[in-house]
């Protein structure tokens, strides 16, 4: 058996010799040994809400982060920062807030692209931290993400979601238009090689296989769910054989044994996954669709945020062309016919006019159901409004039951109910007799005064 050194792939590895110049901060870390970042326990209970954006996005308050926005913010309060050089965005990635990340989206004062005392963006503390769904919204709802930003060792965030082995967020950075071939400005060394020396050999597994993919064609509409490999197949299962072959294929099978074993490439698991994340999937429909259908994720090209769509483009021509991306530039091709693929920007009524910290447009409604604040009931997002009016007509008044003719069934009466009811009865009868006496001996009195 071949050894781990023998592959070419793989490569020969560090040697003894030679110094590797990894620190706590690259491996374990995503800050330096000399930050120092605030406790907050979420546990505290505070006597008054929060006054500043940042102390609400310190506290992971959502709602008051909320009536912040809409009464309007000014850049500095928006870009506060604390003694690591972070603003309330950056804090809210590092700990994991989903919800006020999906808040500060609304306020354009707020730079993505800002770097701490160490270099980091929010960016890259998602994507070292492992924080996959933060790292996805930022891509798609933060309009001018720069994924090509360094620290001051010259790593990007691709290469520190290498070095912690986020495989997820590796695949992300790269089918965002992140540049695999970047190397630091310390070493000299690429993505690949940082991953080698860190023993991430699952993640070189997953850039090996989105390699061999570059393109995510699921999401295209020119995509098929037939299985290509499906039709030989059931060709070679269905043709005739002959009695050696009937006798090998027995004997095969007699003395084989089955190990589990992991999916093979472009087998049957492979197709399943990608017939049920396309948009004509036939099993299970994908809850968003992408707003260029026509162009889709490939390793090494650059993706808009859909502000960035927005911002280029009108809703009106999202809904009758269809947009796609491109290595630098955004096209838009021919009008085609709407289709059930199609985004529609358009909604049953128009919300109220947006404060300056909140940027106006239609962007509410790309925003993915798991993360958003929307309600079930009307899920777009538009509540009838009900006028409460009392009605002329008079209240109905019930009618009395009728009573039970003769010579129809009737439920049995119980012992135990005819004595309560005898008891009742003697009951009100005694109390009856006493208020006769009563009124007879007033009587008596009256007429003898008299």
């Amino acid at each position: 058996m071949a050894a781990a050194a023998d592959d070419p792939h793989l490569g020969p590895g560090p040697s003894s010799d030679e110094e590797i110049l990894l620190d706590d901060s690259d491996s374990g870390s995503i800050l330096s040994d000399d930050s120092v970042l605030p406790d907050y326990d979420r546990d505290t209970v505070y006597r008054e809400p929060p006054k500043t954006l940042y102390e609400a996005c310190a506290r992971n308050d959502p709602l008051s982060l909320s009536s912040i926005l809409e009464r309007g913010v000014t850049k500095e309060e928006a870009m506060e920062l604390d003694i690591n050089g972070r603003n309330g965005l950056m804090l809210a990635v590092s700990k994991g807030f989903v919800d006020i990340v999906t808040l500060l989206h609304k306020c354009p004062f707020i730079d993505i692209n800002h770097q701490d005392n160490d270099g980091n963006t929010a960016l890259m503390i998602a994507a070292q931290a492992g924080f996959i769904t933060i790292l996805n919204y930022i891509l798609n709802y933060y309009p001018g993400v720069e994924t090509e930003l360094r620290d001051p060792r010259g790593f990007t965030a691709l290469i520190k979601a290498g070095l912690q082995g986020r495989e997820d967020c590796v695949t992300a950075l790269l089918m965002h238009g992140a540049d695999m071939h970047a190397v630091d400005l310390v070493q000299g060394r690429g993505l690949k090689d940082w991953i080698l020396r860190t023993g991430r050999f699952e993640t070189l597994n997953r850039i090996r296989r989105l390699q061999a993919h570059p393109v995510a064609g699921q999401f295209c509409e020119s995509y098929k769910p037939e299985w290509p490999e499906l039709k030989q197949l059931v060709e070679k299962a269905t043709a005739p054989k002959s009695t050696s072959q009937k006798l090998r294929q027995r004997f095969k099978e007699s003395l084989s044994f089955s190990f589990p074993h992991d999916p093979e490439e472009n087998g049957v698991m492979d197709h399943m996954v990608r017939i049920t994340t396309s948009i004509h999937s036939p099993l299970v429909v994908t809850g968003s669709r992408p707003l260029c259908p026509t162009s889709p994720p490939e390793i090494g090209k650059r993706r808009y945020a859909v502000p960035e769509l927005l911002e280029k483009h009108s809703s009106k021509e999202l809904e009758e062309s269809t947009v796609s991306h491109s290595n630098g530039s955004i096209t838009s091709a021919s009008p085609t016919a709407l289709s059930a693929t199609s985004v529609s920007l358009t909604s049953c009524c128009q919300e109220a006019e947006r404060r300056e910290s909140v940027p106006s447009g239609g962007m509410r409604s790309f925003i993915p159901r798991s993360m958003a604040h929307r309600n079930s009931i009307f899920p777009s997002g538009c509540i009838p409004k009900i006028e409460v009016t009392k009605s002329g007509e008079p209240t109905p008044k019930k009618e009395k039951k009728k009573k039970r003719q003769k010579g129809y069934l009737e439920p049995p009466i119980w012992k135990y109910k005819e004595a309560k009811e005898e008891k009742k009865r003697e009951k009100k009868r005694l109390e009856q007799e006493k208020e006769d006496e009563k009124q007879s001996k007033g009587s008596k009195k009256s007429s003898s005064k008299r």
